[in-house]
């Protein structure tokens, strides 16, 4: 059974989030709250927490994961953002949004490869909640994440925790458990056109 460790909305322990850290580090799987829902994270180096994920939504290898990030410098060099982009992003963070952003050729090799041919595309979230941001920022560099849809859902149960733990503890190494979170989904912005599209409208709509 994976660890549910208690960790205050607001002024999260240091001691809990270290302890996400290390099981994160060791190539686990983690719950972690944001500002719209719970999500899925583990490390970008660690494909063994990754083929979990892919088993358990049963997704396509090719399916494009979202990287969680701290600053929208560190954005940049994941993602290439021409001054329209940068300038959108920088409004609309930190906050429940998703950004479909160019990939840039600075990407890790293991996201950026996609079979024989290299991912173009990629999602970026700064989400603005006190638990992950700790978390980020302990860890030292962004993650990767992903919606609790499980295949025999058609939306996700996602904001409140005690159904989230009843639902995912069995499958994750440990769960920052920040009580109930604002719902989402997030919106999400296509910055990969000769214009910005709000391809979906979430929990929170963003206006362009």
């Amino acid at each position: 059974m994976a660890d549910r460790l208690p960790v205050h909305p607001v002024n999260p322990q240091a001691r809990q989030i270290d302890r996400a850290v290390r099981a994160i580090a060791a190539g686990g799987l983690a719950l972690v709250p944001t500002d719209a829902g719970y999500t899925l994270a583990w490390s970008i180096d660690s494909k063994d927490a990754e083929d979990r994920v892919l088993r358990l939504r049963e997704l396509d290898s090719r399916h494009p994961f979202t990287l969680l990030c701290r600053t929208v410098s560190e954005a940049g060099r994941l993602a290439r953002l021409d001054d329209r982009a940068f300038r959108l992003v920088r409004s609309l963070t930190p906050g429940p949004c998703t950004f479909i952003l160019p990939a840039s050729p600075d990407l890790p090799r293991r996201i950026r490869n996609v079979g024989r041919s290299k991912r173009r595309a990629i999602g970026i979230r700064l989400p603005d909640h006190v638990v992950v941001r700790g978390l980020l920022e302990a860890v030292g560099e962004p993650l990767l994440s992903t919606s609790l849809l499980l295949p025999d859902e058609e939306h996700p149960v996602s904001h409140e925790a005690d159904m989230v733990a009843e639902r995912w503890l069995r499958f994750v190494d440990v769960m920052l458990d920040a009580e109930d979170c604002e719902p989402g989904p997030t919106s999400v912005v296509d910055c990969t056109g000769d214009e910005p599209v709000v391809v979906r409208q979430g929990f929170h709509p963003v206006a362009l």
